[in-house]
């Protein structure tokens, strides 16, 4: 195929919305599903699902980068409880990443086949809107008890990996499930959100790798390069959405990420009595 400028530009609008949507917790499934209906790549359906997924490398290795001291265990500015500390966090990571991992090999080609539909999208969006909501008003009454990530036990990192289940349904929102299972049991916003953006480390580099060898590796050069250009704007545009979200939560809740995906939900509602569902026929 030959690459055209149309279908660089929506690359770059894929991995804008990417960048801003994986770390947000408003589904970036959704919001996938919603574009892909006005913005289609001239490649094969194999690919496309690849590219939705692998684009995710971009937006990991932004965490990766502003978070790098704070995850190298090796780091020589830190002292030996600083890496012990260190040590215990990527633990604690590997932990959360059993329930998904374990269930999602096990599941992962049934969700895709019955779960990728707009409607269970437009409702998973509209549940945990609601949910967010109701934990931020139930924690007006509460007072965090995980204030740090060295804070953070075993137990409580498994429960939030517990969480991250939930997100093998389409619309979930990975970042959302897992920060409400933090909040839900005791972590601050903000170590919710930091441990959330941790966690996504080997997730995402598992599923990513997964999804390119079920591929193959047999690029196109302009397949090679709507990769690339799709996770490097994802990459740029997820740094300045991590560092926005974490500004924003020191002074405010998540109840209005919850009132958007009401508001994104009630949009694919009303697009699907329009024009029907547009994920039916796939």
């Amino acid at each position: 195929m030959d690459l055209s400028i149309a279908d660089l530009l929506k690359t770059i609008i894929l991995g804008v919305v990417e960048g801003l949507t994986e770390w947000l917790p408003v589904s970036s499934t959704g919001h996938m599903i919603l574009v892909d209906e006005f913005i289609k790549l001239d490649v094969s359906k194999a690919f496309m699902d690849m590219f939705l997924v692998v684009i995710q490398l971009g937006a990991i290795m932004a965490v990766v980068v502003l978070s790098f001291e704070k995850l190298n265990p090796f780091s020589s500015w830190k002292t030996r409880q600083e890496k012990h500390d260190t040590v215990q966090l990527w633990m604690k990571v590997i932990v959360a990443c059993i329930p998904a991992a374990v269930i999602g090999l096990l599941f992962n080609k049934y969700m895709e086949e019955h779960f990728m539909t707009a409607p269970v999208v437009a409702t998973t969006l509209i549940f945990y809107g609601i949910m967010f909501i109701i934990v931020e008003n139930y924690n007006k009454h509460r007072r965090p008890v995980i204030t740090d990530l060295r804070r953070l036990d075993y137990k409580t990192a498994l429960i939030i990996g517990i969480f991250q289940v939930l997100s093998l349904v389409p619309g979930t929102s990975r970042s959302g499930a897992t920060i409400l299972g933090g909040l839900l049991f005791g972590a601050s916003r903000t170590v919710a959100a930091e441990f959330t953006f941790f966690l996504a480390i080997p997730v995402m580099f598992g599923a990513s790798a997964l999804k390119m060898v079920k591929f193959g590796f047999h690029y196109t050069g302009a397949e090679i390069i709507i990769l690339v250009v799709g996770m490097v704007t994802a990459f740029i545009v997820s740094i300045l959405s991590i560092k926005f979200l974490m500004r924003y939560i020191k002074t405010n809740d998540f109840k209005a990420f919850g009132w958007y995906r009401i508001a994104l939900g009630i949009v694919v509602i009303a697009y699907l009595f329009m024009v029907g569902d547009p994920t039916a026929n796939d």
